[in-house]
């Protein structure tokens, strides 16, 4: 005789009703089964907040807000650079 799968037997992924929450389920499955990935993906991590914060604070300053007081200011320096070109 077949035994009646319960909710807890059940896998996160099919019981969730939403397909985004089936999408956000999968993913969460796949990482929480996952053991060199983890690694992986700290790295990948790791290098992003790299990328993106400190490349960003030492070699992409801000000019516009160095250069012009005000937003009026920064816009037309924006719109004089675009247009005279």
């Amino acid at each position: 005789m077949r035994s009646r799968q319960t909710d807890t037997d059940a896998p996160l992924l099919q019981r969730m009703a939403s397909w985004p929450a089936r999408v956000v389920g999968f993913y969460v499955d796949g990482f929480r089964s996952m053991t060199v990935g983890r690694k992986l993906w700290i790295i990948i991590l790791i290098k992003l907040f790299i990328i993106f914060f400190i490349f960003k604070l030492f070699f992409f300053p801000d000019i516009l807000s160095r250069d012009y007081d005000s937003d009026e200011q920064r816009a037309e320096a924006v719109r004089s650079s675009m247009l005279n070109r």
